[in-house]
């Protein structure tokens, strides 16, 4: 090969160096290109700047108009005078001096002091005074007024920025004035002139205006009732007459005007709750009908903030007892205006807890429950009885929780017991007991792909995938109603619950929210974790012990320590002997001139302490507890003595051999010691059931049907056995049926006539009079006419009567 032809191969490029050439040409291009872009942006930066500096300096000026003084002829001679005597005349011929006082007029005002009078070569001395500086300041003079520039954009040019400006025209403040007060004084001759109407034509007046305002208010709402999709805009006219300003009306069309709102809401408001579109959303093109039912949505959650926020101004004017500027509504009418308002927003509370802004809606309700105003209190306590009552899954119930959390610590604890009672209606029976969410349910497992291959031919795999997708996407639509997102929300609730009990226990023992909260724990307390059994337990005796707590709260303590040890208590080795002591002793505090509110309490605690905890109590114990109850029914209601006496009849059933009670015969040594304490040692055995027999003729036809009942030995079949409908009532539901509170009489005694009574009257009357005679003639049968015989004739025919009525 010839070296020129090796010389040309040389000098022959590679690939890899013109793809670094190519790559180099390509970034100087861009530096290139950025660079000149630079310099353009730095260009059009320079001009903005010049621009704004010319906008500004223009904008900053001010035309000052130059003063012109006018001098009397007098001065004008001694001026001239002076300057005469100051120029050397005699050197100068007659037209010279002639031209030299023309040039001096005309230049008079730049060559002198304006300020003196002196000649203008005239040298100072020093002997004379300084001038007051005030003497030097020019006097005013007429000038002429200033006038006002608009300034416009400036001109660009070659030679620049060409500011422009133009004269403001002058406003006719002359015309203006008169026409401005001419409405006034229409007013005034309107005030003048207009007739005094009487009282009845006043109101028909204001009855007159109102149907004219009921009849829009219907007018709009079936608008938007009948078509909301298209009449969404009505909300705004209808929300806007809220502001309404004739003080003749405005109380009144305000209320009807937020309960027509809060009707329509309810009624127009979808089953789902309203999320915000995104970017993408808004820029897709939709069918005409999914952007209607945007549009309408997006105006309906618009609508339904600005209602509450107006709902909630009115709320915080009424506690504030702050006046509008208009003052169409007075401070006294405020107050009605603001309960319907809150009446509005409960009901809102409870009909839309799935809706958009529900949580600010529990916001504002859950600080009004400790108002103190009373209905305001129990209106707002009811509400939010209703909501937890209804929640199902438990949303609404942990937003209302962790809200009353946040108050109660907030007011330092020093809040109405009704907010903690109201936690009492708290649907939660279940909760997750462990510490790993996993271990809730046990989740589906599928099959790996490796299992598959080795189990399934290639068709059945496919179909196992197709099967497998499908139960994962169910599982995935079910998720918010599923079992273990319920269980989650419970237990969440549940902690925040126990916190706010935990906190009053250590920090408020002496607070009125005590019984709220040992009320609280009975009830929850089957759900406590596991740990804190022993310092409850220890707690809650030493509040007992202290006998600071009333009746009612240490029964509330009782209960509690009974609930936490019937359920996982059961694996703790504990003895609450001193609650059964503690029971046991306050019994017969109870009596009839008290309420019987706490004897449904007593009811459960014996359920919880005796029934079902029967294999770790004593037959003594039980004993000892149907005897101090029989005697507790001599002291009561006949409400609380039917509760008692089917409380001794479960136990009778519990514990068999308590019917050693009925018989009078003794069983072992000692004697029944009644006053003593310890249920243990009381000889209990050595007694009997005595008080049956009084309470067999007690006023109460249910008191003595149990009492016959008892003293036959409760039998579940036979002659002395309850109907089928009274042996499955609990002792709580049978003082609750049979209970005074409301001052009733069950079964109702029946009205007599007058007649009847006198029949009854008249025959019982001969009855006794028969039974007598027959007495007194069988008496003298069997002594003679012996007449020291000493006979009461009314014993027999009495005791005659109550058998024959028993």
């Amino acid at each position: 090969m010839p070296p020129a032809t090796k010389r040309n191969k040389k000098r022959k490029p590679s690939f890899r160096k013109l793809l670094k050439t190519s790559n180099l040409k390509l970034e100087n291009k861009l530096k290139n290109r950025q660079f000149k872009q630079q310099s353009t942006d730095k260009k059009n930066r320079k001009e903005q700047r010049k621009l704004r500096q010319a906008i500004t300096t223009v904008s900053h000026q001010t035309v000052k108009p130059l003063e012109r003084y006018k001098k009397t002829p007098e001065e004008e001679e001694d001026d001239e005078e002076e300057f005469l005597e100051s120029l050397p005349v005699d050197m100068m011929e007659e037209e010279d001096l002639e031209e030299m006082k023309a040039m001096a007029q005309k230049a008079s005002f730049l060559t002198r002091d304006l300020s003196s009078s002196a000649p203008v070569h005239s040298k100072k001395r020093r002997s004379e005074r300084p001038v007051v500086q005030y003497e030097k300041m020019p006097r005013k003079m007429q000038q002429q007024e200033e006038k006002e520039l608009i300034h416009l954009l400036p001109i660009k040019d070659k030679r620049g920025l060409i500011p422009q400006s133009m004269e403001k025209p002058a406003a006719q403040t002359t015309e203006e004035e008169p026409e401005a007060a001419e409405p006034e004084e229409m007013e005034e001759e309107e005030l003048e002139v207009g007739p005094v109407l009487s009282p009845s034509e006043q109101l028909d007046l204001r009855m007159q205006k109102l149907t004219e305002k009921k009849l829009r208010i219907a007018a709009l709402g079936s608008a938007v009732l009948a078509d909301p999709h298209v009449n969404i805009k009505r909300l705004k006219e209808l929300r806007g007459m809220l502001m309404e300003t004739d003080p003749c009306i405005a109380v009144t069309v305000r209320k009807l005007v937020t309960v027509s709102l809060m009707e329509i809401f309810k009624d127009i408001v979808p089953s789902y709750r309203i999320r915000p579109l995104t970017d993408t959303e808004k820029n897709t093109k939709v069918k005409k009908e999914t952007q209607q039912l945007r549009e309408f949505e997006e105006g309906l959650v618009s609508q339904f903030k600005f209602y509450l926020e107006d709902l909630e101004q009115v709320v915080k004017d009424w506690k504030q007892k702050k006046l509008k500027s208009s003052r169409a509504v007075s401070l006294e009418s405020y107050k009605g205006l603001a309960a319907v308002a809150i009446r509005c927003i409960c009901e809102l509370l409870v009909a839309l807890p799935h809706f958009n802004f529900h949580n600010n809606i529990i916001v504002m309700v859950v600080p009004l429950m400790n108002d103190a105003d009373k209905k305001v209190s129990e209106m707002c306590c009811e509400a939010v009885r209703t909501l937890l009552k209804q929640d199902k899954m438990g949303q609404a119930s942990l937003a209302v929780v962790k809200v009353i959390s946040g108050v109660v610590k907030s007011r330092n604890y020093n809040v109405k017991p009704e907010i903690l009672k109201v936690l009492l209606s708290l649907r939660i029976k279940e909760v997750d007991m462990k510490k790993d969410a996993k271990d809730i349910a046990p989740k589906k497992t599928f099959m790996t792909l490796k299992e598959r291959k080795m189990n399934l031919s290639r068709m059945k795999r496919k179909w196992k995938k197709a099967e497998e997708k499908l139960e994962k996407e169910l599982l995935e639509v079910e998720a918010s109603e599923s079992q273990g997102l319920k269980i989650k929300l419970h237990t969440e609730t549940l902690n925040i619950v126990f916190l706010i009990y935990f906190r009053i226990l250590k920090k408020a023992q002496k607070s009125v929210l005590l019984p709220a909260v040992l009320e609280g724990l009975a009830k929850f307390a089957h759900v406590i974790n596991l740990e804190f059994f022993d310092d409850l337990l220890a707690v809650l005796h030493s509040l007992i012990v202290t006998g600071d707590l009333t009746y009612r709260e240490s029964l509330h303590c009782i209960l509690t320590s009974f609930h936490i040890l019937s359920g996982q208590g059961d694996v703790l080795n504990i003895d609450p002997l001193k609650f059964y002591s503690h029971l046991y002793k306050t019994l017969l505090t109870l009596h009839a001139g008290g309420a019987n509110e706490d004897m449904s309490i007593v009811l459960q605690c014996l359920d919880v302490m005796l029934t079902k905890r029967r294999k770790q109590v004593t037959l003594q114990r039980a004993q000892a507890f149907v005897k101090r109850l029989n005697t507790l029914a001599l002291h009561v209601l006949h409400d609380s003595a039917v509760g008692i006496l089917a409380a001794n009849r479960t136990l009778l059933h519990t514990f068999p051999k308590c019917d050693i009670l009925l018989d009078n015969e003794m069983q072992g040594s000692g004697v029944y010691l009644p006053e003593l304490d310890e249920p243990e040692y009381c000889n209990p055995q050595n007694t009997s059931l005595w008080e049956l027999h009084l309470q067999k003729r007690h006023y109460h036809p249910m008191v003595r049907k149990y009492a016959a009942h008892l003293m036959v030995g409760a039998p579940s079949e036979g002659s002395g056995a309850l109907s089928v409908d009274l042996s499955r009532r609990t002792p709580v539901q049978l003082f609750e049926d049979y209970t005074v509170k409301n001052m009733t009489f069950k079964p109702s005694v029946p009205a007599q006539s007058s007649k009847k009574k006198i029949e009854r009257f008249t025959i019982g009357q001969a009855f006794l009079d028969s039974e007598l005679q027959k007495q007194i003639d069988a008496a003298l049968q069997t002594h003679g006419d012996d007449t020291s015989l000493d006979f009461n004739p009314q014993c027999s025919p009495k005791t005659s009567m109550i058998d024959n009525e028993d």
